[in-house]
């Protein structure tokens, strides 16, 4: 079967949180794949003022996802932008810091631990050359009612407003314009929708294999862990936001997505609609998907109060 399952892990992870502004539910499952690769992050108090989110979609292994879902927060309120209420820089210049950590003698060895499942400080050596993992990450930031949306990959982030799904990301593919010129530039090639014949997207985190050309700064890399950073004005009109990975979007277009949630958030429990997406976004059999429905997937549902 290659990297997938005879049959489908359905058990999901799914959590609930709420204050006076917000109500969350998020949900994790495996599926048809091997292993489970994703992570995500989930802040209802990251300061008195900001809320953050986050997803991040692994691949080549589970450690560079959960290693920023451990990381980013701590990183993000200390960097000197954010500090200075620069949100947008703060959240570029914090994508780039988690490349930088994870290249330290530190970072490389948390990440082999995670992903040999050691206990914190299990004695590793920080060998580079065993870290092959990346990951997509898309983080939306809520402070008092602005809201900052960065992304580097293709997992995505829309907001329902009035019934209608406003996209606040965009996938960044290999054969996106902007995205393939940088790949060029920077000494890579496009092949079959893929970078050099391998990722099919073009910004992540990690994959650090694709960053090691020394004569350009690190957001010019063929695969970039420099994010989109959106900023929307959240007001009366908008009801919920939906962070997932991009094994939700193969199954699901963003009005899709955004009519499945609003028919059953009004009188079912926010913990049970996450749960409802994710098995709708299962492939009922492989053989017939295509690879579609197939992939691990991984939904954070944000219900605004006002």
């Amino acid at each position: 079967m290659g990297p997938y399952l005879s049959s489908p892990i359905r058990d999901k992870k799914t959590s609930q949180s709420e204050n006076a502004r917000a109500k969350c539910a998020s949900c994790e499952m495996q599926g048809w794949r091997n292993t489970m690769e994703d992570a995500k992050l989930v802040n209802l108090s990251l300061s008195d003022t900001s809320m953050i989110f986050g997803v991040f979609d692994g691949h080549g292994g589970k450690e560079v996802a959960e290693f920023v879902s451990r990381h980013f927060c701590q990183e993000l309120i200390s960097n000197r932008s954010y500090q200075n209420r620069n949100y947008e820089q703060a959240l570029k210049e914090t994508f780039l810091r988690m490349d930088e950590l994870i290249k330290t003698q530190d970072g490389l060895k948390e990440v082999i631990r995670i992903a040999k499942d050691l206990p914190d400080n299990y004695p590793v050596q920080a060998d580079p050359s065993m870290l092959v993992a990346g990951c997509t990450s898309v983080v939306s930031l809520l402070v008092n009612n602005t809201l900052y949306v960065a992304n580097a990959g293709d997992s995505r982030c829309i907001l329902c407003r009035d019934g209608k799904a406003i996209e606040l990301s965009q996938d960044h593919k290999p054969e996106l314009p902007q995205e393939r010129d940088r790949i060029i530039k920077a000494g890579g090639i496009v092949e079959d929708g893929r970078v050099m014949g391998n990722l099919n997207l073009s910004r992540s985190i990690g994959d650090l294999e694709y960053k090691k050309n020394t004569s350009i700064p690190q957001k010019d890399q063929m695969i970039s862990a420099y994010p989109d950073v959106r900023i929307e004005e959240i007001g009366r009109g908008d009801q919920f936001l939906v962070l997932a990975c991009d094994g939700v979007w193969d199954m699901l277009t963003s009005q899709e997505c955004v009519d499945f949630v609003a028919q059953r958030i009004k009188n079912k429990p926010l913990n049970a609609v996450v749960e409802d997406v994710l098995d709708r976004c299962l492939a009922p059999d492989i053989a017939s998907s295509g690879g579609l429905g197939c992939d691990n997937t991984t939904i954070v549902i944000v219900e605004l109060k006002h």
